[in-house]
């Protein structure tokens, strides 16, 4: 993180663990306003790659799970970056500005994902590059969102997915119950000016509460801890547009092609509350009640609910995911209680 950011973040009562903001002085009442008032955060857990180049969309094309033909400067798209074993090593959320693709995924599995696309380069004439410490970004979410970014920023997309630009400010409006944004900014000065226009009615926020509406949303995401645990599909991002089964070859393309059209999928993304207020980590292994030696699930992310305990995303063997017979660390452990996600199964 920039000194200056940094710097400029603590006097706004930014208290920091290891680098990200763990909260703003009261980290319960930031998940109360969270899941239902206009929040801002600092998104430094997440970092960039760019693309460049006269090759750059064909390379990318090659490489990722879903079609970079699609996209265009006025949208962004998910995208997994998968092993020959159709496992996803990183899931980024990519847009394009003036020739290059930017692709925002943690910083936990930035370097790994940065290092495994560019041994794939070879007479591609594209240069990939960590430019995280190029943009400083912010995240923004509530009913009153769009009003607020549109003040802040000057521009606002109208439609998820989109991406609209205003100077040095690139605002892409992600998924979510209510209006969530992302808010990109290539100048110290323009990240502070929006950052104090939004401080007028909306409320900061820490890391945990912005992952919390990840989860909510039912977004998944990739970190470090779950790289090459689960195919695209396992994740749900054939029911977020997170994957192309018509686009060409690319790692792992025939796995994933294969579960869609001639498998049958057995493990796929719940939304759940974990009655326990001891962290919950990525990775993090679910049993059935009856069986304490074969996982039949993993965490994709946990965070504090206000109402105690935490909500998750969990991938899961689906039989006794629907049959609620889903604990956390042992068949004794705390139960998973399923919840609605914001999106239906396709075969529900």
């Amino acid at each position: 993180m920039k000194s200056e950011w940094k710097d400029f973040l603590i006097n706004a009562g930014a208290e920091f663990l290891d680098d990200t903001i763990a909260h703003f002085g009261n980290p319960h009442r930031e998940l109360e306003v969270a899941l239902g008032g206009l929040v801002f955060a600092d998104l430094e857990y997440m970092g960039v790659i760019a693309a460049h180049g006269p090759d750059a969309g064909t390379f990318l094309q090659t490489q990722l799970g879903n079609d970079i033909h699609e996209l265009d400067e006025h949208s962004s798209q998910l995208s997994s970056y998968c092993t020959p074993k159709g496992r996803m090593l990183g899931l980024m959320r990519i847009f394009q500005q003036d020739g290059t693709y930017y692709l925002r995924l943690p910083a936990d599995s930035l370097e790994a994902v940065l290092q495994r696309m560019r041994m794939f380069v070879m007479r591609a004439n594209v240069t990939l590059e960590d430019v995280s410490e190029n943009f400083l970004r912010i995240g923004v979410s509530g009913e009153d969102a769009t009003e607020e970014v549109t003040a802040a920023a000057g521009t606002c997309p109208k439609s998820v997915n989109g991406v609209t630009r205003n100077g040095q400010l690139t605002v892409l409006r992600v998924p979510g119950p209510r209006p969530r944004y992302e808010v990109f900014a290539s100048s110290l000065q323009s990240a502070q000016a929006c950052w104090d226009a939004l401080n007028v009615r909306g409320a900061p926020v820490g890391e945990p509460a912005w992952r919390l509406l990840e989860i909510e949303a039912g977004i998944p995401t990739v970190f470090a801890a779950t790289a090459e645990l689960f195919v695209p599909q396992m994740a749900n991002l054939q029911l977020v547009h997170g994957v192309s089964f018509k686009k060409g070859c690319y790692p792992g393309q025939e796995i994933v092609a294969r579960m869609q059209y001639l498998g049958t999928l057995k493990r796929r993304m719940y939304l759940g509350f974990i009655q326990h207020d001891t962290p919950v980590s990525p990775g993090d292994a679910l049993f059935p009640a009856s069986d304490d030696t074969q996982a039949i699930g993993r965490i994709v992310d946990a965070q504090p609910h206000p109402d105690g305990g935490q909500l998750a995303l969990a991938v899961l063997q689906i039989k006794p995911a629907e049959a609620d017979d889903v604990f956390l660390g042992s068949p004794g452990g705390p139960a998973f209680a399923r919840q609605s996600l914001p999106y239906a199964f396709a075969d529900t």
